[in-house]
């Protein structure tokens, strides 16, 4: 089932690398969405190819009595869908770490998890900015989640340069 995942994957790839796109070198935003409790995150693209980027995000909550903090490095690969609209996946690493001290229980925990990512994008050609909606399956160790398996959904908007 694997291989036969991976190869649909390719040749979508193959099939759209062959439309003319531009991916901006750089991107900084920030990142609205679920994020399994740990609030928005602020978002960081570095452009390697016309095809490839890295992605970084670092998300954090601190109210009353919880602190949290989370870290995620993704590899994305972008193809062209039509003019300035771009579709990507891609997949990485994380950590995170949280604090809760409510009023009766006291809880924390550092956790690793591993992440996939898929989603549209706008790149807007004579305003340097760039609207993304993605979803993300991630799957941790640690008491990550309830279950160890999360789900988050994002808005970006990012400026490029």
């Amino acid at each position: 089932m694997k291989k036969i995942i991976l190869s649909v994957i390719t040749l979508l790839g193959l099939t759209f690398t062959s439309q003319s796109q531009e991916i901006a070198k750089n991107a900084l935003g920030i990142r609205p969405g679920t994020n399994n409790g740990f609030g928005g995150e602020t978002t960081y693209q570095r452009g390697l190819s016309n095809h490839n980027r890295l992605e970084f995000n670092l998300g954090w909550r601190d109210i009353r009595d919880y602190d949290a903090i989370k870290g995620l490095a993704l590899y994305q690969w972008v193809w062209n869908l039509d003019g300035n609209f771009n579709w990507y996946v891609g997949a990485g690493a994380g950590i995170a770490s949280w604090d809760y001290d409510g009023t009766k229980d006291h809880d924390s925990g550092t956790s690793v998890f591993a992440a996939g990512d898929i989603g549209i994008e706008y790149g807007f050609k004579k305003v340097p900015l760039l609207l993304s909606l993605d979803a993300r399956p991630e799957i941790g160790s640690g008491n990550y989640d309830d279950d160890n398996f999360g789900f988050d959904v994002g808005i970006g908007i990012k400026f490029k340069f």
